[in-house]
């Protein structure tokens, strides 16, 4: 474990973030580009405000739990002074995107960019204990947890009363904010909401019968036979089962623990390509075409999150199945993602493996998903004493 703990420990500092450090920061009007090429030469120059927090996030962390790096805590400075100044609209909600100068381009239909500003500017708050940072994340989680049952608001576009859905989305993020925001909330807020995102996770969208998690579930959590209550996404299912673990640390729940180790290998079981390779991106569950097209893509960010949930399964609990996984995707994702010649990953592979965009960055990619893998698994992996759950 502590050779691998030092490849990815290396990978991160000696690659991903200079990667980062050295093309996304923006000189002239502030924030970051994420729309980087191979090279990290920007090809577009929008600014997305759920890659922006997540970059402040990424950065704020660096500093909070590896090195209190002045050069880390400028950069999570610089991206979270232009997100003050321009990303959210009067009613405190964070616009999707933003022209380089920081005009809005698209309303604030999405509430993770309100997630992940809450989540960067906790990080920031973390690092500087500025007030003014504390108060825009309570704020903003505030206006997540009053959107939580129409994150859309008046941008939703589904007519209601046919086929009134819950989605799995918020819920998984929710299980990874409620840690993130311990340290600003209230005590019994954050207690109250860890019991209802686990009970959402693993009691609503898991379903006993077949052992998977649904992307969407009736409003009584009941299976709907329809394009999106057959949908899978075996990322999101493994992601959310190391939020999951994470949470049972929390709590000493061994139980929690092994349940969500059980799911997300069933997850790499029927999400796995024996053909080529890789995880797939979307699967319906009856075996019927997928209406995503890009069904059998193999996204980078399904890959390193599967890489985080195998070590901390394989980590806490030794289990054989997980640390098979784990080497097997490690594999996989270090030859296929890595690029070897101008640093960082590639996001976007076909189904045989081959690089389908050679960006680095994008409308969907940013510093988040690579670096805080790496980390992870580095943290995770490294020798330290045993944890003992009762």
């Amino acid at each position: 474990m502590n050779k691998l703990s030092e490849i990815y420990r290396e990978e991160l500092l000696g690659n991903v973030i200079p990667f980062w450090m050295k093309h996304s920061k923006d000189e002239t009007h502030g924030g970051y580009f994420t729309c980087l090429g191979r090279d990290g030469k920007v090809f577009d120059t929008d600014k997305f405000m759920w890659l922006q927090g997540r970059e402040v996030w990424m950065f704020a962390t660096l500093y909070n739990k590896l090195e209190a790096k002045q050069e880390w805590l400028d950069m999570a400075l610089h991206g979270a002074d232009f997100m003050k100044k321009y990303g959210r609209d009067s009613e405190g909600n964070w616009y999707f995107s933003l022209n380089q100068q920081g005009k809005p381009l698209v309303q604030p239909y999405n509430i993770f960019s309100d997630c992940f500003a809450t989540m960067g500017f906790g990080a920031l708050y973390e690092a500087t204990k500025k007030d003014e940072f504390g108060e825009i994340a309570k704020q903003t989680f505030e206006n997540i947890l009053r959107r939580r049952n129409n994150t859309k608001g008046a941008y939703n576009k589904i007519y209601p009363g046919t086929r009134d859905l819950r989605n799995f989305s918020l819920p998984m993020i929710l299980s990874n904010l409620s840690i993130e925001l311990e340290h600003l909330l209230d005590k019994s807020l954050v207690e109250g909401l860890i019991q209802d995102v686990i009970n959402e996770v693993m009691n609503v969208f898991y379903q006993p019968e077949s052992g998977i998690i649904y992307e969407n579930v009736n409003l009584d959590g009941s299976f709907s036979d329809s394009f999106e209550g057959r949908l899978l996404n075996p990322g999101h299912t493994i992601e959310a089962m190391w939020f999951m673990m994470d949470l049972g640390v929390r709590l000493n729940d061994q139980a929690l623990i092994n349940k969500s180790i059980d799911i997300a290998l069933k997850a790499l079981e029927y999400g796995w390509d024996e053909q080529y390779g890789g995880i797939f991106y979307f699967l319906d569950c009856k075996g019927n075409p997928p209406q995503q097209l890009e069904w059998d893509q193999k996204l980078w960010w399904v890959h390193v999150e599967a890489l985080v949930c195998m070590a901390k399964a394989w980590s806490l609990t030794g289990n054989e199945a997980a640390k098979e996984w784990f080497l097997k995707l490690h594999d996989y994702t270090w030859n296929h993602f890595k690029d070897p010649e101008h640093g960082e990953w590639f996001g976007y592979l076909n189904r045989r493996g081959e690089v389908l965009l050679n960006l680095k960055g994008g409308k969907w990619k940013g510093c988040f998903h690579v670096p805080r893998a790496l980390f992870q698994v580095y943290k995770t992996l490294e020798p330290q004493p045993e944890i003992q759950l009762i």
